[in-house]
């Protein structure tokens, strides 16, 4: 963070709802391609993870969150056995995406309320910020 601005609440704030987003966003993702199946265990979907680091600003010992990256799930996808399927291979076989539909919603649900929190955070740091302008 060389050269920048040291950070103050409300970059630390926005970056971790931005964090938040994409961490709703890949179990979105995840939860609209459960039971998805696919004709090759290589073309099966695989979910996605949001992987955060910590970033912090050596000028004010600040901490954040950003995302180090988006990584696809290296699970193996489910082999079903639906003969009738217009997918199915030779051997009747189908290819389901391996998502774990209560733990994207229990990670959907965590995202949502931590983003909901660091709103609730900014709005009363907003609140405090103005008060004390009221007062002179």
């Amino acid at each position: 963070m060389a050269g920048t601005a040291p950070m103050n609440l409300f970059d630390v704030a926005g970056r971790a709802m931005s964090s938040q987003l994409v961490r709703m966003n890949t179990a979105a993702s995840n939860l609209a391609n459960a039971g998805v199946v696919s004709a090759t265990e290589q073309d099966a979907y695989r979910p996605l993870k949001a992987v955060f680091a910590e970033q912090v600003d050596k000028a004010n010992g600040l901490s954040t969150v950003k995302v180090s990256g988006v990584y696809r799930s290296s699970a193996t996808p489910i082999r079903e056995h639906s003969p009738g399927h217009p997918l199915a291979d030779a051997n009747g076989d189908v290819w389901a995406a391996p998502v774990d539909e209560n733990a994207e919603m229990v990670e959907m649900l965590d995202s949502s309320r931590q983003y909901q929190n660091l709103v609730e955070t900014l709005s009363t740091a907003k609140q405090l910020m103005l008060d004390t302008i009221r007062m002179k």
